[in-house]
């Protein structure tokens, strides 16, 4: 199958289901995405779940109003997409997993949105990130000189945020913490639109392999999302 099938097999749901908490929802196949608008405070957040007792001791450990605010909003999201309260645990690397091995799962957050992805079986990487111009101060920072950042209506902000979280999704999907962003990730050409996919290479496994980054753009965020595949195995 190849990028433009697939996209024609994945369609974000409706926007702003609000009664549902989700914002957006995307599927394609097993792969399960969704993001969450937080407007809640910490109180309203705390009081969407049934027993709060499995998340007390990770809950504690914050004590800034808005660290504790996205801590919550991951699990009420996470909450609203299984049905069911989960624990999420952490490797010594940092990674995050399901406590009962359920599902794969990876997160995001920015200013006032976070992210979750889902798969049963393989590893998902996810990235949410605030749109602003101070992505231009940093770029060189992970642009390879052999990378062409995509214009969009104009616009060079969304093609750099593109490049900056699809590395972040690929970072979380190679759990590495030796990646260099520019020495061992590489975004291959494409035309920035409003939502799409493009495909990356990683050079650090010394197996070259092909990533497909699923992107979605918004006027306050751009989002990347991708699951290993057979080709980057």
């Amino acid at each position: 199958m190849d990028a433009s099938e697939i996209l024609r097999h994945f369609v974000p749901l409706n926007d702003n289901v609000y009664k549902m908490a989700i914002y957006r929802k995307y599927q394609q196949g097993d792969l399960a995405v969704a993001v969450w608008k937080v407007d809640e405070t910490v109180e309203q957040l705390r009081s969407m779940f049934r027993d709060f007792s499995i998340y007390e001791e990770g809950y504690a450990r914050f004590s800034a109003e808005k660290r504790r605010q996205e801590w919550l909003a991951v699990r009420v999201l996470l909450k609203e997409m299984l049905g069911d309260e989960k624990k999420i645990a952490y490797l010594p690397s940092g990674k995050p997993y399901l406590e009962d091995g359920s599902m794969r799962i990876s997160f995001s957050h920015t200013v006032g949105y976070v992210a979750v992805a889902l798969h049963p079986s393989v590893e998902v990487g996810v990235d949410i990130e605030q749109y602003g111009t101070r992505v231009k101060r940093v770029a060189s920072r992970f642009i390879r000189e052999d990378e062409k950042v995509s214009i969009a209506s104009g616009d060079e902000i969304y093609g750099l945020l593109l490049h900056w979280s699809a590395k972040e999704t690929m970072f979380k999907l190679m759990d590495d913490e030796a990646v260099d962003f520019i020495d061992h990730l590489h975004i291959l050409p494409f035309k920035a639109e409003k939502s799409g996919c493009f495909e990356a290479r990683e050079y650090r496994s010394g197996k070259e392999r092909k990533f497909l980054i699923h992107y979605d753009t918004h006027p306050d965020y751009v989002l990347t999302f991708a699951c290993v595949t057979p080709s980057t195995k």
